[in-house]
């Protein structure tokens, strides 16, 4: 059998790898439009914050891995178009040759695109993306000049929130942007987003919520200033993070898409076409906080998509368990963790819920080196599910959210979690620690 990927990312590595190194006598070939694979784009921010010295180090695998494993890899090849009739694949190379791949099965990995603000202005100079390497190498090398003082970040999801810490620690004056009234308005509740707003006031970040672009002015074809409606604020950078959109372009008019234009697709990658299957960002999730069908773009659901699609590809039945969208950030020494819906989320998506939450130090109270912990856990009233999870501290309580993952995913319930057995030691915890004492406040 012939299977060609497209789009050689996270999703479309994961998938490659389960065919080449888990089943034989398949012919495997990977078209990818970029130069480069396996970048980390969580990793940008890190980069150019100078926590990771090296760029080289946010890549994990390269195109001869595939090649030593017997696939062909076209790199900086581009797709124009699939005739699903035929099953061929159409392609032009970087050098202007177009190209045919005809296919038994076909992997769409396109990922997604960002979301550009449709205002005046949007084409100047010094108004960048966080997508791709290229553009997180095109902000960095921008950041070296001593022209650039005062940068705006539009979008204050994660991504937005990272690069603004990171171009702060490079000594810029950043403005932070964002139509909510909260940073991380997409995961957590206002409660918590409003403790990383201090955070953030508190090292230096320039707060604009509710406020929406208009427009960006510029001298000589660069950007110099933008304009809100709410008000008017010289820049010498823009960077857009406002958040993507899944990448349908190729197949659009053929597949059943969801709501937002990802792919459909089932429970084991496979779109409204038999043969042709999606994965990663470009395609819809089921979501086990819902219960039903969602689109949660993140690397983690990429590469489990990416696993799955591979296995049914090479026809294993294997159907997908689910996600939960679990997630974190940590900026200025602030975490926090999330995983599933929270309250205001459960409100959009009309899930009827409840909650309980409690703060306390991490370790029992003679313990040095402590911090305060707080969490929220929501759970559906009638079942008493639990469908989401926030936690925020200093200290790095990280791992627990992976329990919440797995207890949504399983439908545990609230009571369940109220005489769960947590281990006690005064180097780690409490004997009545904060995940009890939130559990047993629930009615």
């Amino acid at each position: 059998m012939k299977v060609v990927i497209i789009g050689a990312n996270h999703a479309g590595i994961a998938a490659a790898n389960v065919l080449l190194d888990e089943y034989e006598g398949h012919e495997v070939v990977l078209i990818e439009k970029n130069d480069n694979i396996s970048y980390v784009g969580a990793g940008t921010a890190l980069w150019v914050a100078r926590e990771v010295e090296n760029r080289n180090d946010l890549f994990y695998t390269e195109s001869k891995d595939f090649e030593d494993k017997g696939a062909r890899i076209l790199m900086e090849t581009t797709v124009d178009r699939v005739d699903y009739d035929n099953k061929v694949v159409h392609a032009v190379t970087k050098d202007g040759e177009e190209i045919e791949e005809s296919y038994d099965k076909l992997i769409l990995a396109t990922g997604s695109k960002p979301i550009e603000p449709n205002v005046p202005g949007k084409d100047l100079d010094g108004i960048h993306f966080l997508k791709l390497f290229q553009e997180g190498q095109a902000v960095d090398e921008e950041l070296n000049s001593d022209k650039i003082e005062k940068v705006a970040v539009i979008g204050a999801g994660y991504i937005g929130v990272e690069i603004a810490e990171a171009i702060q620690r490079r000594g810029k004056q950043v403005l932070l942007f964002d139509a909510m009234s909260t940073s991380l308005s997409n995961y957590y509740d206002e409660e918590f987003a409003q403790l990383m707003d201090k955070n953030l006031a508190d090292n230096g970040i320039d707060l604009h919520y509710g406020e929406l672009a208009e427009a960006y002015e510029g001298e000589e074809g660069r950007v110099k200033a933008i304009k809100t409606n709410k008000g008017h604020y010289d820049v010498d950078l823009v960077v857009n993070a406002i958040g993507f959109r899944p990448n349908n372009d190729l197949g659009q008019d053929h597949l059943e898409l969801f709501a937002n234009g990802a792919y459909l697709v089932d429970r084991h990658q496979q779109t409204s076409d038999p043969d042709v299957y999606a994965i990663g960002d470009c395609a819809t999730v089921y979501s086990n906080a819902l219960q039903d069908t969602a689109y949660i773009a993140l690397a983690s659901n990429a590469v489990r998509s990416g696993i799955v699609g591979g296995h049914n590809v090479a026809g294993t039945d294997l159907e997908h368990v689910g996600v939960q969208g679990s997630n974190g950030i940590s900026i200025f020494g602030l975490n926090l963790v999330s995983t599933g819906y929270s309250i205001k989320a459960c409100q959009r998506f009309g899930i009827d819920v409840d909650y309980v939450e409690h703060e306390d130090v991490q370790k029992s109270p003679y313990m040095s080196n402590n911090e305060t912990v707080k969490i929220r856990i929501v759970f559906e009233k009638g079942t008493r599910r639990i469908v989401g999870a926030q936690i925020v501290s200093r200290y790095d309580m990280s791992a627990t959210i992976h329990m919440f993952s797995l207890a949504i995913q399983q439908k545990v319930t609230i009571d369940t979690l109220k005489l769960t057995d947590i281990f006690f030691l005064p180097h780690f915890n409490q004997p009545y620690n904060y995940i009890t004492m939130a559990a047993l406040k629930a009615k």
